[in-house]
């Protein structure tokens, strides 16, 4: 990845996330497209670009070519290392409040994520939130947690799964946390998350 190639849009940031984030699946720009609800045709010269970049890696399947992210690139990881670390800046509008209130766990969690349906719609019910931390941290944990819901002031439930690393790596075949990790806004601890990717995959 040379300097002169690091030029990035928007739809690109966003089919990187998208690959990385899915890390059992390897996609097909047709997929790909239809999973962003993006061009076919430019999606699969995104796609290309992304391979020269050194970020996708390409394997040529029948008459289909399929990308998966770069895992074994230092490079690739640092940059989605800095891409992933400014999705709290990203936060949907209508979670303001909320992610103003996450970042009193941020001195005692390892990874914190927000997944599940109100992060793509101002229509929800709840808010589902992953924590990932030591389990000596349960205390601390759930003093915020009850300091969050007296205050108030995230109308909507928050329902927390609350796992250590050991449980993530123990679960690594788990639909469910699979899904968790791969459709999320992070907003702690975006290293821990690429740790975890690699070593889950």
């Amino acid at each position: 990845m040379s300097v002169d190639s690091i030029q990035f849009t928007k739809v690109e940031i966003k089919a990187l996330k998208y690959i990385f984030k899915h890390f059992k699946d390897k996609y097909n720009a047709r997929q790909l497209a239809k999973s962003l609800s993006l061009n076919h045709a430019h999606i699969s010269k995104l796609c290309s670009s992304l391979a020269e970049k050194k970020l996708l890696e390409k394997e040529k399947i029948g008459n289909s070519i399929y990308y998966r992210f770069n895992y074994g690139n230092s490079l690739a990881l640092k940059f989605m290392e800095y891409i992933l670390s400014l999705e709290e800046q990203e936060f949907p509008k209508w979670l303001n409040v909320l992610a103003y209130n996450l970042k009193k766990f941020k001195e005692i969690i390892k990874l914190g994520c927000v997944f599940g349906s109100s992060i793509k719609s101002d229509n929800f019910n709840d808010i589902d939130i992953l924590l990932v931390y030591d389990p000596g941290k349960q205390k601390e944990i759930k003093t915020i947690k009850d300091s969050i819901r007296k205050a108030e002031l995230v109308e909507r439930p928050i329902r927390y799964i609350e796992l250590t690393e050991k449980d993530i790596k123990k679960n690594k075949d788990d639909e469910i946390l699979y899904k968790v990790l791969s459709e999320n806004i992070i907003f702690h601890n975006a290293g821990k998350f690429i740790e975890l990717v690699r070593c889950l995959r």
